[in-house]
């Protein structure tokens, strides 16, 4: 049976149908469009009420895109983390999708765009898939019958340069509410050497980093579980475990039992169908990611050609590497030939956000984000030091 590909464009009537069928490979020719610089548009009819941030139907068994881009006004003195946390970000991904504007101070009325329209990675629908690349988790539920396909989708902090999360098939072996930290020798000793030493056991409370809920991996040591500061969800923070948002672990801790299937994969560079139309999503690599990001783009057009059964125009390839190098993170549809195309469908939506009196004050989530800088620093440090004595 054919499969049918449509690349319409919004702005031109006219629209390109290419039958795939079973056998070889096709080009998928591109349409005739306009291509005149347009002024990116940051307003849409409404506000309106935003999606909701987690849970999302799949219309069908091919479909690869989910959610739609958001744009919110500042309310007083939001930050952008503020905004991640209410809209189902991690901190890392708006920051990306709002180049120039300040994340602490963004200014009252100062419209910020929410990245929220993700294209699942490639392959696993089953089970929980981890894009480190992303810092996002997706979890597919079976379905009951006669229900829809769902897909929930989280933001997550994974683990920083020198203690990598990583990637490969596993599954969960066992479940722990308000569980003990066996604080890890390797930590034990990292943090003994920056003067801050831990106790071999942290007990549950405010001061265990593993929060409320913890989900243990057959990854010996590597875990998925909530966090005592939450401003780090979104960021390269962890010694490699995968981190969640306090309400977000608290909702998957019942749903997922043990055995599991969790994917990890590292795909910066994600291609994906919606209702016939293309899009892509470019985060910028890990920095220290050993592949080279012409690897990852070769790898994302591979895959595309392999599930699809066609073949990019070289021109469409040309503008993906275009947003590729932008790296904002953000869905775009290739067929626009605009980095920024977005901007014009983004819909408006109201600002949601209710002050927290006991959330860390400005100061105080800027503190914690310089001691994780400041960590690092201090790793690297001795870590050179380590190998001018040997």
């Amino acid at each position: 049976m054919a499969t049918l590909i449509r690349t319409p464009h919004p702005a031109n009537p006219l629209s390109i149908a290419v039958l795939l069928f079973g056998s070889g490979c096709a080009v998928l020719d591109a349409p005739t469009v306009d291509t005149a610089e347009p002024e990116p548009v940051l307003t849409a009819a409404g506000p309106v009420a935003p999606q909701a941030p987690n849970r999302f139907e799949l219309a069908y068994a091919g479909q690869s895109v989910i959610g739609e881009p958001q744009l919110v006004r500042i309310d007083g003195d939001n930050t952008l983390s503020d905004l991640a946390r209410e809209y189902g970000l991690g901190y890392d991904e708006i920051v990306a999708a709002n180049p120039g504007v300040d994340p602490w101070l963004p200014g009252e009325g100062t419209p910020v765009l929410l990245p929220t329209q993700y294209i699942l990675p490639s392959g696993v629908r089953s089970g929980i898939v981890l894009n480190v690349a992303s810092k996002r988790l997706f979890w597919f539920p079976e379905p009951a019958a006669g229900e829809p396909r769902l897909v929930y989708t989280f933001p997550i902090g994974v683990g920083r340069v020198g203690w990598e999360t990583p990637t490969g098939s596993t599954v969960v072996v066992a479940k722990a509410k308000d569980p003990n930290w066996y604080v890890p020798l390797s930590v034990r000793e990292e943090h003994e050497a920056m003067g801050d030493p831990l106790p071999a056991v942290v007990p549950p409370g405010p001061d265990n980093p593993l929060g409320n809920y913890v989900l243990k991996l057959d990854m010996p040591g590597y875990l998925i579980h909530g966090t005592n500061q939450p401003s780090g969800v979104g960021m390269r923070v962890s010694h490699g475990c995968v981190r969640l948002y306090p309400e977000n672990i608290e909702f998957l801790f019942p749903e997922i039992g043990n055995g599991t299937a969790v994917t990890i994969v590292n795909e910066p560079y994600l291609l994906g169908e919606r209702d016939g139309e293309l899009f892509f999503e470019g985060h910028a690599p890990l920095e220290d990611d050993t592949e080279t990001p012409e690897h990852h783009l070769d790898v994302a057009f591979e895959r595309f050609a392999e599930e699809y059964r066609v073949q990019l125009p070289v021109d469409a390839e040309q503008h993906i590497h275009s947003v590729a190098s932008a790296g904002h993170g953000v869905a775009v549809r290739v067929y626009d030939y605009d980095t920024d195309e977005y901007l014009a469908r983004a819909i408006a939506v109201t600002n949601t956000v209710e002050p927290d009196p006991d959330a860390p004050t400005l100061d105080e989530v800027r503190d914690m984000i310089d001691e994780v800088m400041a960590a690092e620093t201090e790793e690297d440090v001795a870590a050179d030091a380590v190998g001018a004595a040997e």
